[in-house]
């Protein structure tokens, strides 16, 4: 005897039509994206050797101190610098995605609308002036 399967059916919904005043800000965040992950990519391929592929020696003898001293902090300044850019990446991409839900443009704290000039100078913002200036104090 045949079993029946259940075979839900999905729905499928037409992706929100974005709002076209955002449209200039959606192409700086993108192109923000793009250029963040190539930065990410080559701070990634430069710190992916190891300390003695990277300073050339490959001899096997121990290097100086202060060679190795130097190439630590390079090091550790790249991973910085990579990190930093993977937080400003992730909100170069909630911004994205607040375009594309219909949020963007919008204080997520008040809710009010977020000034232009604001938006022009940080594509990402999540929060008007006053609400950050609000989080800032609250996090000293």
């Amino acid at each position: 005897m045949p079993v029946k399967k259940s075979i839900k059916r999905i729905k499928h919904t037409r992706p929100k039509k974005t709002n076209p005043k955002f449209d200039v800000y959606k192409k700086v965040l993108l192109k923000t994206k793009e250029q963040i992950a190539g930065d990410i990519r080559t701070l990634s391929d430069e710190n992916s050797g190891s300390g003695n592929d990277r300073s050339g020696d490959v001899s096997g003898h121990a290097l100086h101190m202060a060679d190795v001293a130097t190439d630590m902090y390079d090091r550790e300044f790249t991973l910085g610098l990579a990190s930093t850019d993977r937080e400003l990446l992730f909100e170069v991409v909630e911004a994205l995605g607040r375009i594309q839900d219909g949020t963007y443009g919008a204080c997520v704290q008040c809710k009010k609308p977020i000034p232009a000039t604001r938006l022009k100078a940080i594509p990402h913002a999540r929060t008007c002036l006053k609400c950050q200036k609000s989080l800032e104090a609250k996090s000293r």
